[in-house]
């Protein structure tokens, strides 16, 4: 074994240590967060009808804990603990004056700018998603006339201290209007007369917004270009892994598809340990001519064997990486067109950053192979170590439940 490749192990087992010093890191790397979902229609006698739907463990929590309820806290945790929904439901029901106030208080909807009063609609009901007992709440709302309705979402603030990032995602049809809407922290309102365009950037900026912050995600695409020899490679493999998200997303938050979030997250960090040890394979074995092709004559689009052995995995891998964004986003509701753009946009918003980063480190990968070969191979050798760890560390703890 010759100097150098002693130096680059040596690099390598340098990452490996440092990045064990993050295993108290959550074994999620979207972190902790719950998603709230709320349907929107019109009932009897003009007034709005929302059904909302909240994390059933998490709702009761943050209810007692702000209505200073500690019996409803008690009973809502047996039932959880119990995983009897008609126990959770009437754990509800019996302390429904604490569990609809601390909703009405951070839920509300408006007519013209004046507030509109709720009230209960009809008893405390269950549902599961993914696997999750989520607990239904209707509520209508008498609103004055004119104005257009809007709605403000509050739920599961951060300041609460139970989880972060908390979104709901708002499906509507009534007077005469419908469409989707997502609200969080940054952006908590918005109004049901609101045009196509400005319903598509909240959707837009939703995606973009869930690439950058889903760590998971960003070291897959590292690794993927860390290991990309060519330009055509990472375009291929970037096209690849966007086409078999695409499907899978499209599938999953229309609910043809429903595979749950236990299996899928495991299987997420495990691809990301694997195509990142993908590179650093071919750097154990073929040293400083890793990124070489391996044979002159190539097949169709460029490729050699150990190309189009790569791009099948990618594209397998991004068919798990599409239900991962689908779960991000917790959308099942019925079909129409409304949603599916909805749907369109928020995958659109994934690509644009996509190819930024893309567009950001790969030229500089590339350039610098091309200055110094021993230089490119320490930067993605180091890259792609780094990756595999935190791959591998992520899957054990989603495996393990840590």
């Amino acid at each position: 074994m010759s100097q150098h490749v002693r130096r680059f192990l040596v690099g390598i087992i340098a990452v490996v240590i440092a990045s064990l010093s993050v295993w108290q890191q959550p074994a999620s790397a979207h972190g902790f967060s719950s998603t709230v979902y709320a349907q929107v229609s019109t009932s009897g006698g003009g007034h709005l009808r929302t059904s909302l739907e909240l994390e059933y463990d998490l709702y009761v929590v943050s209810a007692a804990d702000s209505q200073h309820d500690d019996s409803l806290f008690r009973a809502g945790t047996a039932a959880f603990e119990s995983g009897d929904a008609r126990d959770q439901a009437a754990a509800l029901n019996t302390h429904a004056r604490s569990a609809v106030a601390y909703v009405t208080e951070r839920f509300s909807v408006t007519a013209g700018g004046k507030p509109c009063t709720p009230s209960q609609a009809d008893r405390f009901t269950m549902d599961r998603r993914e696997g999750v007992p989520y607990a239904r709440l209707r509520l209508d709302w008498s609103c004055p006339d004119g104005g257009d309705q809007a709605l403000r979402s509050g739920l599961f603030s951060d300041a609460e201290g139970y989880v972060k990032g908390v979104k709901t995602i708002v499906t509507y049809e009534a007077e005469g209007r419908s469409g989707s809407a997502a609200l969080d922290a940054a952006h908590p309102s918005f109004s049901l007369g609101q045009t196509w365009y400005e319903r598509f950037w909240e959707f837009f900026r939703l995606g973009a917004e869930h690439l950058l912050t889903g760590v998971d995600h960003i070291l897959f695409l590292l690794a993927l270009i860390a290991g990309s020899r060519r330009p055509r490679e990472i375009v291929l493999a970037a096209t690849s892994f966007t086409a078999a998200h695409s499907v899978t997303f499209m599938l999953a938050a229309l609910g043809v598809v429903d595979v749950p979030s236990r299996v899928v997250e495991p299987v997420i960090a495990l691809s990301i340990a694997v195509v990142a040890g993908w590179y650093l394979w071919r750097l154990w074995r073929h040293g400083g001519r890793a990124t070489d092709l391996e044979t002159r004559e190539h097949g169709h689009l460029g490729l050699d064997r150990a190309g189009w052995s790569r791009l099948g995995v990618v594209f397998c891998f991004g068919l798990v990486h599409g239900l991962g964004f689908a779960g991000a986003l917790g959308i099942d509701a019925a079909w129409s067109w409304t949603l599916l753009w909805s749907l369109l946009v928020f995958n659109v918003g994934i690509e644009v950053v996509q190819l930024v980063v893309i567009a950001v480190v790969f030229p500089v990968l590339f350039l610098l192979r091309r200055r110094s070969l021993r230089a490119g191979l320490w930067a993605t050798g180091l890259i792609s170590a780094g990756v595999a760890v935190m791959g591998l560390l992520w899957f054990v703890q989603r495996v393990s439940g840590f």
